[in-house]
């Protein structure tokens, strides 16, 4: 895990180098929703207000992400991804499944069924659930 993380950080950088895994992670985040307040991203993802404060910060000093106030109540300011945010979110995601073919290129079928199905079931996952059943011959 640590060295998919790694990579998946070193992609992203390479690109952006302001664009940090976490900071993807958050434009990814923004694309999903259409929107939502910096409160709402550090409760989604349990970090720190000041955390995502100077992340956000970091975003809009690059042109990736720009505040708008929310229509239903002024006083909100929403973040929204930016058109130069949304293309190098496309461009990030693009390089990051280009890396995954070539890593996955020799794999059969059916492992790869089996992984996907693994990794499924881990990021369903989340503290305090119960994995389920293990089915692999390496648990136990």
């Amino acid at each position: 895990m640590t060295a998919f993380a790694r990579r998946a950080r070193a992609s992203a950088g390479r690109l952006h180098p302001e664009l940090s895994l976490v900071s993807y992670t958050l434009l990814g985040h923004l694309e999903e929703r259409g929107g939502c307040r910096a409160t709402d991203l550090a409760a989604h993802y349990a970090l720190d207000k000041s955390t995502v404060s100077r992340q956000v910060s970091a975003l809009e000093g690059a042109g990736l992400i720009e505040r708008r106030s929310d229509p239903q109540d002024q006083r909100v300011q929403v973040l929204h991804l930016t058109a130069a945010g949304t293309e190098i979110l496309a461009q990030v995601t693009a390089s990051r499944r280009v890396a995954f073919r070539e890593r996955l290129a020799g794999w059969p079928e059916e492992d790869l069924r089996r992984f996907a199905g693994y990794l499924l079931r881990y990021n369903a996952a989340g503290p305090g659930t119960d994995p389920g059943p293990a089915d692999s011959p390496a648990t136990g």
